[in-house]
């Protein structure tokens, strides 16, 4: 295994294609039919937020609006709601990204719980103002559970780019 000067492993360089694939099945994951219940995390926002944390150069502001379009028009909500919320959690996401990769992954997850929050917290903001009904307080279970998946998400997502381990002693890298 081979580790940076500070200790951390070295990661290979993301393939541009899988970022694109874990973004699409994380918008499938968002398309199925759970019956609108507001507690369901939602999955396409911890993929977009944790690719603007890791690769912010890649995936960034203008993703997460293309992203937010096309969730407002399968959930046939007011037009740039998501497109709303994701921009603005990516944009802040990407604002302390250098800052958050030094913590340990829990204690990133709950520096992430209040960007999750202000996102949900800026859609029932706009749904309420365009005349919408209050879901209820259950909303407030979607961005707790989606801190406790940030853990899950960022082993998985990061599987790819690990090194495997090198048994040869000659080469110093």
């Amino acid at each position: 295994m081979i580790l940076s000067s500070s200790g951390q492993q070295l990661l290979l360089p993301v393939n541009r294609g899988f970022i694109w694939a874990s973004l699409i099945a994380a918008l499938l994951l968002d398309m199925l039919p759970f019956g609108r219940a507001v507690w369901i995390p939602d999955f396409l926002a911890l993929v977009l937020m944790f690719w603007s944390i890791h690769q912010p150069l890649r995936v960034g502001i203008g993703m997460a609006f293309m992203f937010g379009l096309i969730i407002d028009v399968h959930q046939t909500s007011m037009l740039g709601q998501h497109a709303l919320a994701y921009t603005v959690l990516c944009f802040l996401a990407t604002l302390i990204s250098r800052r958050l990769l030094w913590f340990s992954v829990p204690s990133q997850a709950l520096q992430v719980l209040p960007l999750f929050a202000l996102s949900h917290g800026l859609e029932l903001l706009i749904r309420m103002l365009a005349g919408g009904i209050f879901p209820g307080w259950y909303i407030l279970l979607a961005p707790l559970i989606e801190a406790l998946l940030w853990p899950l998400v960022s082993v998985l997502l990061l599987i790819p780019q690990r090194r495997a381990p090198d048994p040869d002693q000659n080469r110093p890298l």
